[in-house]
């Protein structure tokens, strides 16, 4: 067959595949479209609605039980789509299938139209409502990794156990920027750095949807929270941010923008407000933003009964009716009600009175359907049987363990402390130490992941970690989190005759408004421990498992060694080990500022003004930004070399792009890894620009004496900020790009 007879086979047959694809949407659109038609408003606006498990069952022993009266009631009788959560604490995975065929079934046997029910979960960092799924460390130490294909991993594998259990939906990942440290939900987000929670969120969304979403490896994923969440002004959860436009779509609204051109099928809601309007009831937002200027084209979620608070709350509605329509309008597709049914109570009265128009419920309801149709809901309701052996893999806990090393992140080691000799007399105390819970942080198993009854029984502590490593081994409690015992005096004594020292400390697991705090400063016991053991003279190495930087500046000159292990899930204290004795050469990162004193909180890409302090009269200044340690830190137990960057182009051009070249050496003796990254400063600008910007990164390995050239490709949009018109631009002008420690001025022309 000639060439050219092959090529026209090829088009041929892609031309079939299109026209095949086209088909298959035509009739899913039809169907929906069909489906649509046959539909009362009480059945359109059911789909609209979403209750917590809770209001049709209950929890017998550690089972969760139907209530078939209530259910039949809500989804019947008041034509209810979908459900979430759990009601304390994680269910087997026996406990779901028995529970959602359950409901499926009744709802297929009995309902009109036989419209598939849908399940969400909150499975944040693993399968964390299924008992004995695979538990990973929380977003903020995945970002400490800095490596996005063992973030999508991990994100395959919790889409797996999720679908195993039955769910197909799932409220993650967080891709607010966590700019404001004092938030209670900082471990849910990827740092601070637009650019890093952007790629990072990109690659847990990918492991989560696949490339179809009827596929047993996949869940629909949300983003959330939209958008502003993550820097409320006082750091409370679920309080008020004002936060400028400019700001507003320079530092946060990447991402969402990222996830929506990627395809993410679902976005949940900001519960709190941004310059005095409730995301859930910003038209402005949730319609112009999202949807006419993103294209946004999936479902719009709220968040847990935060349309009613549009009035119990933000006091912006006369009654709940009222918040009702606000959100709806605003651009509401479903909403977690969770409990009541007065939503769609008034959501009917509503259209009945013609303020919302039924083509604006027809909207949401096709949003929804589409979904459902999407996650193979249609085709097949029940818990897919192939899907199970899926659960539970021995690998998972390899990932696991590999995603608990890179995120652990080496703050300080002075004179070598670390690793640590097997052979060494080692005492262990501080209140992590024998803790489970501060391990696996928030969402493991319960809401607030306090409850260590439901974890699994292979997890080891930090004591039983360190115990398999070394022979020599004593502990004492000191103290414990929030100082409700104090046996410090015990402590020291105990330690007396250790050579080394090895202090846990940090947070216990909290989620959401629980977790708000007064003070970031590490709690006076904690601080306590540390100075009496530091008395005995004695290399203290400090361990930190903790869902936000606490403030250490009164101890860190007594720490020979700090070590930052986040949330590490379930192989945590396996990894903390590892890196402790250098059977793991750690590679961090840090994802966020790790703030000195509790009233400076700024982010590495403040602007220069918030470095100079005018003391006195005019030209007296000084720079005022030392943080404790600052975003990007992070040491290794080898060394690395950079060489001089080199440019591709003397000037980079609007339309044109360059390449950006380094040489990293490995100049120790042990192999590591090494997170590469490119940062660019812009020199002047007509919108104050900030000090630096983190443009773009890469991990690499390398062996002792190794050497490998990075690239990085640069092109004016990487370089642009939001400008006076809050459009998106770059400026002519120089700009410095640094990598490691070297530097060099880059020349831009618009020409």
């Amino acid at each position: 067959m000639s060439s050219f007879l092959k090529k026209i086979k090829y088009i041929s047959l892609l031309l079939a595949l299109i026209l095949q694809q086209l088909n298959l949407k035509a009739q899913t659109v039809n169907k929906i479209e069909s489906l649509i038609s046959k539909m009362t408003l009480e059945e359109k606006v059911g789909q609209m609605t979403n209750l917590t498990i809770g209001r049709i069952a209950s929890e017998v022993g550690d089972s969760l039980v139907i209530d078939k009266e209530k259910l039949r009631d809500v989804m019947l009788t008041h034509k209810v789509g979908s459900f979430q959560n759990v009601i304390g604490h994680a269910y087997s995975l026996q406990n779901w299938h028995n529970m959602l065929n359950e409901i499926q079934t009744i709802n297929m046997k009995e309902s009109r139209l036989k419209i598939p029910l849908l399940y969400a979960i909150d499975a944040v960092h693993g399968a964390d409502y299924t008992l004995g799924s695979t538990i990973f460390p929380h977003n903020l130490g995945l970002a400490a990794s800095r490596n996005t294909d063992l973030v999508k991993l991990a994100a395959q594998i919790t889409a797996k156990e999720v679908r195993a259990s039955g769910i197909r939906y799932n409220f993650s990942p967080v891709l607010d920027a966590g700019r404001q440290v004092l938030w209670p939900r900082l471990a849910e987000t990827f740092g601070e750095d637009i650019n890093l929670v952007t790629k990072m969120g990109l690659a847990e969304i990918a492991g989560y949807e696949g490339t179809d979403l009827k596929s047993i490896n996949s869940v629909a994923a949300c983003m959330k929270h939209f958008i502003g969440y993550s820097s409320p002004t006082s750091g409370k959860d679920r309080s008020s941010a004002l936060i400028p436009d400019i700001t507003l779509r320079e530092f946060f609204l990447p991402s969402f923008a990222a996830a929506v051109k990627a395809g993410t099928r679902t976005v949940m809601v900001n519960s709190a407000e941004v310059n005095g309007i409730p995301v859930h009831a910003s038209k402005y937002l949730l319609t112009d933003v999202l949807r006419k200027e993103l294209g946004f084209k999936g479902v719009v979620i709220s968040d847990w009964e935060d349309v009613k608070k549009l009035t119990e709350r933000h006091r912006i509605s006369t009654s709940y009716k009222e918040a009702v329509f606000a959100s709806v309008d605003a651009g509401i597709d479903l909403c977690i009600v969770p409990m009541d049914l007065d939503f769609s109570k008034y959501l009917i009265e509503l259209v009945q009175e013609k303020r919302i128009p039924i083509a604006r419920i027809n909207e949401s309801v096709r949003r929804v359907l589409q979904l459902k149709e999407d996650l193979g809901l249609f085709d097949n309701p029940y818990v897919e049987q192939e899907a199970i052996k899926n659960f539970a893999r021995p690998e998972y806990q390899n990932t696991a363990l590999d995603a608990a090393r890179e995120t652990i992140t080496l703050l300080k080691n002075k004179n070598n402390v670390l690793p640590l000799s097997k052979d060494k007399k080692i005492f262990i105390t501080g209140p992590g130490a024998k803790s489970l819970t501060t391990l696996n942080g928030a969402w493991t198993y319960s809401w607030q992941g306090t409850n260590p009854n439901y974890f699994s029984k292979r997890q080891l502590t930090i004591t039983q970690a360190i115990q398999q490593k070394a022979k020599n081994i004593s502990y004492a409690l000191g103290t414990d989190f929030k100082g409700g015992k104090d046996e410090i005096a015990m402590a020291v004594e105990a330690a007396k005759d250790a050579d080394e020292i090895i202090v846990c400390l940090g947070e216990d697991a909290y989620a959401e408004t629980p977790g708000n705090i007064e003070d970031l400063e590490l709690p006076e016991n904690q601080l306590k421990l540390v100075v009496e053991l530091s008395k005995l003279n004695k290399p203290i190495i400090a361990v930190f498992t903790e869902g936000r930087p606490r403030i250490i500046r009164k101890i860190e000159p007594l720490l020979s060694g700090i070590i930052l292990a986040y949330w590490p899930g379930e192989k945590g204290a396996d990894a903390i080990a590892d890196v402790l004795f250098g059977d793991y050469n750690p590679s961090g990162k840090l994802p966020i500022t790790y703030p000195k004193y509790p009233n400076s909180l700024i982010t590495y890409d403040h602007k220069y003004l918030d470095e100079v302090f005018e003391s006195a009269a005019p030209q007296i200044y000084s720079e005022e930004f030392y943080p404790q340690f600052p975003f990007g830190f992070g040491l290794s137990y080898t060394t690395f070399d950079y060489s001089s960057i080199s440019f591709s182009a003397d000037k980079l051009k609007a339309n044109g792009s360059i390449t950006v070249k380094v040489t990293i050496t490995n100049s120790g003796k042990i192999a590591g890894k090494e997170t590469v990254e490119m940062y660019s400063s812009d020199l002047i600008a007509s919108i104050t620009p900030s000090v630096k910007r983190l443009r773009d990164f890469t991990k690499i390995y390398l062996e002792p004496g190794q050497s490998k050239v990075v690239t990085f490709k640069l092109s004016a949009k990487d370089l642009a900020f939001v400008g006076k018109d809050l459009k998106w631009r770059t400026e002519a002008g120089d700009f410095n790009i640094s990598i490691g420690n070297q530097k060099k001025t880059l020349i831009y022309s618009a020409q």
